[in-house]
């Protein structure tokens, strides 16, 4: 029987994108559009491509307009990536996995690259599949660690914890990413809000797409090089 597991689009509300600095941030994700991965039982492991990932276009006119829609870069890395960093995850642990294979495939209904954590909800649904297929247990904080490294470190894209840590938990989350508290227990102090007390929440969004990765660079290497505004503006 096929594993279908599901991840959901983050928003930031507060602190945005002060996960990256050590501060503090609230978000929530929500369930308008979503993550799917389907995980089923197979001589082989294979990955299917989804139609983000095609080659082979009609015209150069369309390959164009893929190109605006989804950038160069398909889903097939992220769950190539997020396999190899959930293997070695386990090997580390010393959590014992069986040898069965598994014929894995995704979709997403998230709209892509207007910063809603597509890419994250992709690979957290991927944990989700692997999780359940091979019967292990990874602690929330860990996991939003595990899924963040397979951007950050494997495929070098630059990322902070909020994301992995809304979609982890689910719901409205409260994220403190203080270093000290960090470097103690190896991850943030995060704590569920019940949505339910809040006002209602509009999302709205713009037709203008980015590559995130441009957006948050050069304020990154400003940080991480003592610019005097930077470390002193971006913590709440």
């Amino acid at each position: 029987m096929p594993i279908i597991t599901h991840a959901y689009p983050r928003a930031a509300l507060v602190g945005n994108p002060s996960d990256g600095y050590f501060g503090k941030t609230i978000a929530l994700v929500f369930s308008n559009f979503r993550a799917e991965v389907t995980l089923t039982e197979s001589p082989t492991l294979e990955i299917i491509p989804n139609n983000r990932d095609k080659l082979v276009f009609a015209s150069i006119g369309q390959l164009i307009e893929d190109v605006r829609n989804y950038g160069y870069y398909g889903g097939i890395r992220l769950l190539k990536a997020s396999v190899k960093r959930f293997y070695e995850y386990c090997t580390q642990e010393s959590i014992p996995i069986d040898n069965r294979n598994f014929t894995i495939r995704y979709d997403s209904t998230i709209p892509h690259r207007l910063g809603l954590a597509g890419s994250s909800a992709i690979i957290t649904a991927c944990m989700r599949g692997l999780m359940q297929f091979f019967e292990v247990t990874i602690p929330k904080p860990q996991l939003a660690n595990l899924i963040l490294s397979v951007e950050k470190d494997e495929l070098q894209i630059e990322a902070g914890l909020q994301d992995r840590v809304a979609q982890v938990y689910q719901g409205l989350v409260y994220m403190d990413f203080d270093r000290t508290i960090i470097e103690r227990q190896g991850h943030g102090t995060y704590v569920p809000i019940d949505i339910t007390r809040c006002s209602s929440f509009f999302v709205g969004s713009t037709h203008l797409k980015s590559d995130g990765k441009y957006n948050r660079h050069f304020p990154k290497i400003d940080y991480s090089g003592g610019q005097p505004f930077l470390t002193s503006h971006c913590r709440l």
